[in-house]
């Protein structure tokens, strides 16, 4: 029967990485592979009493079908913490609620991508929109980056080359690298992208977990032609079970992404957007989102910390200022893929960073996460991979 399936499935393939990092459930061992938020920091008391709320005073309308742009006082909500953070000036008409910024991605793919068409990405960059986007077929081209964004020569040597349909971005504390943006970059890339009629998504679940305050303006502040589509997400600063996130964009496309949402699931969650909305007005999510940064500083020192004593001669690794990760590259020859099989052997695991390059290669670098681990287990895990590797270097595998 597998003949009947859809051509675009040939290109959506089960991981041998996700597979093997099944093993991580097992007990004692210490993963760095998620990129998950601490479970431990949800605010379990505040939700709890903002379900109630909603339950004893809006159980009918939240438990019913809801319109597809989502509940509109959370909208504003977004739209005034945007205009508040960003320097914008939308309002809830601007604001699709989304499943996750993932449904974000895979919309936005679903409008402007036919088979074919070109996507510019950062080199490497998120693996879940590749994923996402990949459904419908598009050819992505890769943009070299250095630690303050995407290289520009290159960008816009790759808008004169290709006919390009979408440019795909984190500029803040990125998933994979970790790396964020300059301002100055910012204002060049976007000079450059106006120049041509490419969307721009802005992909931004990280960029309030930064560990030192800098100025950081988004794409869409920027934006002066209504190219920038900017995904958010309460994944990442408040719980990522509740599967709500949002797009915000121009009033040239909303309508379309309405429609697009529409046929998908008609709409997010009643209950969980009310819920959602509860909390927010009745506490100081800055407050909540300061305790994470201060957490997730002090994990990622010890990460560092414990790359210093540990894997300072045999692996380069980047020193984010945000977000959940460490990239790290290692020497030539190294493949990350073999490296974890050894690793997990030794009880810690990691993510190798040859999925996160849309055309593969790059073997030799691998991805940290430290946002679940207590600053004990990173030092135990950091040293279990330090003990793997050279353990894998002195066999010559």
């Amino acid at each position: 029967m597998q003949h009947i399936l859809a051509d675009r499935m040939e290109g959506m393939k089960a991981s041998e990485i996700r597979e093997l990092l099944k093993l991580t459930e097992q007990p004692g061992m210490i993963s760095f592979a998620g990129g998950l938020p601490d479970s431990a920091l949800f605010p379990l008391a505040d939700i709890a009493k903002a379900r109630d709320a909603v339950l004893s005073r809006q159980a009918k309308e939240a438990l019913q079908y809801s319109v597809t742009e989502g509940y509109a006082p959370l909208r504003d909500w977004i739209a005034d913490r945007m205009n508040s953070k960003h320097g914008t000036a939308m309002d809830r008409e601007h604001v699709l609620i989304t499943n996750g910024s993932q449904q974000g991605l895979d919309l936005s793919g679903k409008l402007f991508l036919n088979r074919g068409d070109v996507v510019l990405c950062e080199s490497p960059t998120y693996l879940g929109a590749l994923n996402a986007l990949r459904a419908y077929e598009p050819r992505f081209v890769e943009v070299d980056c250095d630690e303050e964004g995407m290289i520009i020569e290159q960008l816009r040597k790759q808008l004169e080359t290709h006919p390009v349909k979408m440019i795909y971005v984190i500029p803040n504390f990125q998933n994979p690298t970790g790396r964020s943006w300059s301002a100055e970059r910012r204002k060049q890339f976007m000079a450059c992208a106006a120049e041509y009629d490419a969307v721009i998504l802005e992909d931004d679940p990280y960029g309030e977990l930064w560990f030192q305050a800098a100025e950081r303006p988004s794409l869409l502040s920027m934006d002066t032609r209504g190219q920038v589509i900017h995904l958010g997400s309460f994944s990442k600063v408040y719980c990522p079970g509740y599967r709500i996130g949002w797009l915000t964009a121009s009033t040239l496309w909303m309508e379309k992404y309405v429609l697009a949402k529409q046929s998908s699931d008609l709409h997010s969650s009643s209950i969980s957007q009310r819920e959602i909305h509860a909390y927010l007005t009745n506490n100081d999510l800055d407050r909540h989102i300061k305790t994470l940064r201060d957490v997730y500083r002090k994990r990622r020192d010890a990460m560092l910390q414990a790359m210093r004593e540990h894997l300072s001669e045999e692996a380069s690794y980047y020193e984010p200022s945000g977000g959940l990760f460490l990239w790290v590259e290692l020497p030539e020859g190294v493949n990350a893929r073999a490296l974890l099989r050894e690793c997990l052997d030794s009880g810690v695991a990691f993510v190798p960073g040859e999925a996160f390059y849309p055309g593969g290669g790059h073997a030799n670098t691998l991805r940290l996460n430290y946002s679940v681990s207590s600053e004990s287990d990173i030092w135990t895990g950091i040293e279990r991979l330090a003990t793997a590797l050279r353990q894998y270097k002195s066999f010559g595998r």
